[in-house]
């Protein structure tokens, strides 16, 4: 697919849908997934995230990682880490951060241009970049299972 999908997200409320909608088409099993958002501060990656976590069945408030760098969250169909990686200044503190061990579950990165290479092992790329009217979401499939999943999107 070479033309990936461009959505239109004029306010909020289309950018919870998104991540209503992300949730949606995932597997039942979420397990081994690893989701990057990315964009300027303000951009909806924070919004988009915690729209998808609720829709996987977290009924909590979902803070944004910032500071701990990583919130895990035990839902039925799997485990979601909700990482932000805006932190992190050199890309050896990934090991530190114990983020190879991450992978058993579903990885929502935001901030993923600080894991050098992450796109090579991660599944879809969700870019949230403002617009005249909102913003605009590009969604990209970096593997077979995740070019499925942004065609579905599209739809």
């Amino acid at each position: 697919m070479t033309d990936w999908p461009v959505l239109a997200l004029p306010d909020e409320a289309a950018t919870i849908t998104l991540g209503r909608r992300c949730a949606k088409a995932l597997p039942d099993d979420v397990s081994g997934w690893t989701l990057l958002l990315s964009g300027d501060l303000g951009s909806g990656k924070s919004t988009l995230a915690r729209a998808l976590i609720g829709a996987l069945g977290h009924s909590g408030p979902v803070p944004s990682p910032t500071y701990t760098l990583v919130e895990p969250y035990t839902l039925e169909r799997g485990t979601v880490y909700h990482v932000d990686l805006y932190r992190v200044a050199d890309p050896g503190e990934l090991y530190f951060l114990g983020f190879d061990d991450l992978d058993t579950g579903l990885r929502l990165v935001e901030w993923p241009d600080r894991a050098p290479g992450l796109d090579d092992t991660a599944d879809l790329s969700i870019e949230l970049d403002y617009a005249p009217t909102g913003r605009l979401a590009r969604i990209r499939g970096l593997s077979p299972r995740g070019t499925d999943l942004a065609r579905r999107l599209a739809l």
